[in-house]
């Protein structure tokens, strides 16, 4: 028989973050394309009473070595088995980019299986599922995606290396496809309420093109100053929208 602690050891790889047991909250929050829940480095602990905990995927560090799913409809499945433990107070989901796809499908896998309900969907940077997806990413080529992937180490002051950004490579092509493939022309209508968050300085996914979220749930929409990846850098206005959701 499986106990609570051995449950808690598998979500300890899908969490980096130790959650707090006192929460009284927790917003799991997805890595985009081609990252890991270090993009979330400058986010803090909590605010608020609520976790804001990052979610490292398969094939990111420290999970390279674990096959990496080759759908959101598998990944999603996962995912619910390893976070199960920590569903024990109100929770929600935070995607941005391709990540919100797989935020949303969390978030209708726990629904059509009667689990327990996100008391949110948080969905930045992304157009609804029966929409896109859309991205510059999506025709590129390995040696453009080889190219994109050194231009952002550099940008960061880093130099780049062959053999972690060949990994890296793989893993961000292994998400585009993945994205790819997710084609939901009819989506279920989520009991959760959404947040549909756009960025207006964001040449890679404008604001207007989110429009269609209302068709997956009863939708709120916010639009934030700065570029497609500011959340990156933890804006007070972002961590306080995500707090006050719960």
């Amino acid at each position: 028989m499986t106990t609570q602690q051995d449950r808690r050891r598998v979500a300890d790889k899908w969490l980096p973050r130790p959650p707090t047991p006192t929460a009284t909250g927790r917003v799991f929050c997805l890595p985009h394309a081609g990252y890991g829940a270090g993009v979330f480095a400058s986010w803090p602990l909590q605010l608020g009473g609520v976790d804001f905990l990052p979610v490292e995927l398969p094939g990111r560090l420290p999970r390279f070595g674990e096959p990496v799913p080759g759908s959101f409809e598998e990944l999603a499945a996962q995912m619910i088995t390893g976070l199960t433990p920590w569903f024990d107070v109100p929770f929600a989901f935070f995607g941005h980019c391709w990540s919100a796809l797989l935020a949303y499908e969390v978030t209708t896998q726990l629904q059509s299986a009667g689990g327990p309900i996100a008391a949110r969907l948080y969905v930045s940077s992304q157009l609804a599922p029966q929409d896109g997806p859309v991205g510059r990413m999506l025709t590129m080529t390995d040696d453009e995606l080889t190219e994109e992937l050194e231009a952002t180490i550099r940008a960061q002051g880093n130099e780049p290396q062959r053999e972690l950004v060949s990994l890296y490579r793989t893993m961000l092509r292994a998400d585009i496809e993945a994205s790819r493939r997710y084609v939901v022309p009819r989506p279920l209508r989520l009991h959760s309420p959404i947040t549909a968050i756009g960025w207006r300085a964001d040449t890679e996914v404008p604001p207007e093109l989110m429009a269609g979220w209302p068709r997956c749930g009863d939708t709120t929409f916010t639009v934030f100053d700065g570029v497609h990846e500011r959340f990156t850098q933890a804006p007070a206005e972002l961590l306080e929208t995500l707090r006050a959701g719960l």
